[in-house]
Order: C-alpha cells, then sequence, then structure tokens
C-alpha cells in the first residue's frame, strides 16, 4: 500500500502535464514512436483516438468502480491509460490483461500469468490460456469495464475473440461495457472467406471476413447488434469513438501492436502472410524481419535467406529453428499492397506448389485461420487466384450489407 501511495503522489503530479500533452499529438510515424499517426491520404494533421478524449469518458467513470482490459498499446503518448486514468482519480480496480500481456511480456501463444503489476499495485486478471473467458469472480463488485487495445483488423488478431469474452461476462452480470475506439490500419478494404460456424475458434469466433474493415468499436456493436453473445444476450454498451477518422485513413500505428508485429509493413503484410501460420512455411519468426518475409529450407525460388532463432519475448522456438530457408523479401511489397485493398494469395500458391513433392504443406490448423475448407482445397487443386477470389464474392456482399449497420466512419471507396 505504501508503494502504491508513492506510486499514485508521483502520478498526480504529472498529470496536469499528461493532460497538456494529451490533445497536441500528430504526426505519421512509424509503429513504436509515440505520436497518434496522420492519415496520408486526405492529408488530415490529427487523428485522436478515444483514450485521449479523456473528457468525453472520465466524468462518466468518476464514482464507478472500474476495470480496465489493457495492453501496451493502451497509451496517450508515452503515458499508459491506467497511469493517466489512476492519476485522475477514478477507481481503477483491476486490469485484465490478454494475448501478449498488460506490458506486452509474452509471446503469441504463450500462457499469461495473473498477478499485480509492479508500477502500480493493481490487481491483474489474465484473459488468456485457461482463462479467455473472466470468471464471474473475476468481474465481481464491478460498475462498468472499459476496453482500450489497438487491433489490426484481421479475423485471427484475438484481441477481438477477448473483447467477445468480455462483453459476454459483463451482459451475464448486467455490468457496464465501454470500449475506447481506435483506428484500424487495415479498416480501408475487405477480403477474404468469411467464416462457418463449424471452424469457430478463438482465432475466428464470428461470421465475418478475414480481413473485416471495421474498427473494434464498430465491431462491439456488431456483436451486441447481430446477438452473437451467448444465448443472444446483449450488453449495455457505450462505444466512444474515434475522432476525425475514416476508413480511408492510412493510420501508422503509434505503438507496434504485439512483439511480432514491429512496424506498419508488417502490419500491411498481415493479412496475407497470417495464413502461412497453418502451413510448414516461416514467415520470419525468430528474425528481425517477422511477418516480412516468406521461407523454408527446401524452397527453391526466392532472393532472401534467413535463420530462425529464438528470440526471448517474442518468439521461442520459432518454425525451422536454427535452420537456413530461403525465400522472398516482402518489405519492398508492403505499401503497394496495402493500397491494392485485397489478400495477395500468390506467395501461398506458388509455396505450395514449389513444396508439393516434400510432404504435407497445410497443417490442419489452416482451417480454422481461412474459415473454411475452400481456400485450402481449392490451391490444392491448382485453382487460380481470381477462381480462389471469386468463390468469396457473394459472401463478401452480404457482409457488407450487415457491416454498413454498424460503421461509425465514412466507409473506404
Amino acid at each position: 500500500m505504501k508503494k502504491y501511495l508513492v506510486y499514485l503522489s508521483a502520478v498526480m503530479i504529472l498529470f496536469p502535464l499528461i493532460m497538456m500533452l494529451a490533445p497536441a499529438c500528430n504526426g505519421n510515424t512509424e509503429a513504436g514512436r509515440k505520436e497518434p499517426g496522420a492519415d496520408s491520404v486526405s492529408g488530415k494533421a490529427q487523428i485522436m483516438p478515444a483514450a485521449y478524449q479523456t473528457k468525453a469518458y472520465f466524468p462518466y467513470l468518476r464514482n464507478k468502480k472500474v476495470a480496465l482490459v489493457a495492453n501496451p498499446t493502451s497509451r496517450i503518448n508515452e503515458v499508459h491509460l491506467l497511469d493517466t486514468m489512476l492519476a485522475a482519480g477514478i477507481d481503477v480496480d483491476r486490469v485484465l490483461a490478454p494475448e501478449h500481456g498488460f506490458r506486452g511480456e509474452a509471446e503469441a501463444g504463450e500462457h499469461v500469468e495473473s498477478g499485480t503489476d509492479s508500477k502500480t499495485g493493481v490487481k491483474i486478471i489474465s484473459l488468456y490460456g485457461s482463462n479467455r473467458k473472466p470468471k464471474t469472480a473475476d468481474l465481481a463488485g464491478l460498475d462498468i469495464v472499459v476496453f482500450d487495445i489497438q487491433d489490426v483488423g484481421v479475423r485471427f488478431y484475438t484481441y477481438v475473440s477477448t473483447m467477445h469474452y468480455v462483453m459476454e461476462r459483463c451482459a451475464e452480470m448486467g455490468i457496464e461495457f465501454m470500449v475506447l475506439d481506435r483506428p484500424n490500419p487495415n479498416g480501408h478494404y475487405i477480403d477474404g472467406p468469411v467464416l462457418q460456424p463449424q471452424y469457430r475458434s478463438f482465432i475466428g469466433m464470428h461470421p465475418v471476413p478475414l480481413v473485416h474493415g471495421m474498427t473494434l468499436g464498430e465491431f462491439a456493436l456488431m456483436i451486441n447488434g447481430e446477438g452473437w453473445l451467448e444465448n443472444k444476450m446483449k450488453v449495455e454498451l457505450k462505444v466512444i469513438p474515434v475522432e476525425d477518422y475514416d476508413h480511408n485513413t492510412h493510420y501508422v500505428l503509434p505503438v507496434a501492436p504485439s512483439p511480432n508485429l514491429p512496424n506498419m509493413k508488417s502490419i500491411y503484410l498481415y493479412p496475407s502472410l497470417g495464413l502461412f501460420e497453418g502451413t510448414v512455411m516461416s514467415i520470419g519468426r525468430g528474425t528481425d524481419m517477422p511477418f516480412q518475409v516468406v521461407g523454408h529450407p527446401a524452397l527453391d525460388t526466392g532472393m532472401i535467406y534467413f535463420t530462425p532463432r529464438s528470440i526471448p519475448g517474442v518468439s521461442k522456438h520459432p518454425k525451422h529453428e536454427g535452420t537456413k530457408c530461403r525465400g522472398w523479401d516482402l518489405r519492398d511489397t508492403a505499401l503497394a499492397l496495402r493500397d491494392q485493398q485485397k489478400l495477395h494469395l500468390q506467395w501461398l500458391i506458388h509455396s505450395c506448389q514449389q513444396l508439393k513433392d516434400e510432404g504435407a504443406y497445410f497443417k490442419s490448423f489452416f482451417y480454422k485461420l481461412s474459415g473454411n475448407r475452400l481456400l485450402r482445397d481449392k490451391i490444392e487443386e491448382g485453382w487460380s487466384e481470381e477462381q480462389i477470389r471469386a468463390s468469396w464474392q457473394n459472401d463478401l456482399e452480404k457482409f457488407s450489407l450487415i457491416r454498413k449497420k454498424y460503421l461509425l466512419y465514412p466507409d473506404f471507396k
């Protein structure tokens, strides 16, 4: 308690400075810097994530017992949202931490332990591993749960699944749920197969395309509105929107959203390269170029060579660890891929053809990533990218009609 009071005194002193700086940030920098990103299409100078707009939600939180669902992206400039809320006198009773942990200390898929935040003394409850849906005891005594996490707009990125489960428990217990919305860096298009119910899992819980083109605030409205919570429950939902954002925005993330998405190139490539996780191919985990290269020890094409290694906190025992891989360096294609507004399947098709004599190319896990059987089956049957893409267009059109009901921001063209 003494340590906590000393900490709180320090942040109370700094709070006026935090609030003075928060609305003044802008810029267009690589992920990992402190400023909110700018819109490189329309030339907007300032896009303000909801967390920065403290006047819009701090008064609502006062005199409430609050839980915060947060991770390292939950920041106002360089100050974590938890610190800012405590400094303002908001009663944050506990933190709920998803994949990668509250401070980002865990790699993808690694178990995250519950405990206490060493900087504030606030209790941390893990929402990963065996506790993906919070227990009733985890939310007992709360008035509201606040969710503030940066997403990247791809179905198998698991923060949306975490949000779903927290919404569901809140609905069961009559607890309010608030989303502090943030821009979607891949929110300028929709593409890919729509998930079929039999392939529902934590890496894909909803009947949406692989790239859904929504912010998490819009997605929360869809989950609630379409009755996707268990027993079609509805949670008391409040979304604080992003200021000066639309779906044409090319938003540059101020903080890397997870250890293996270190920059904007990896984020733009992630929708296409994430599918390789369900194959024998390496996508650069265990290198300095995760989700920016593709390779395999037996591949006989490509101009880059890399050898995956274990990197503490980032990639433990990656695929083909210690083995030299040959493949393609895709970093120079990332920005062009962003502007094409579609998935790129040629790398997947070509590498499957190249390695067809090396044994099984796909893993059973691939069906959950793609959300259906068609993509894998048709690649193995030799379908072209154009034929595969045509197979999901009707589903995309149906989804688009549903999506429009929940958009908070002007749509992409």
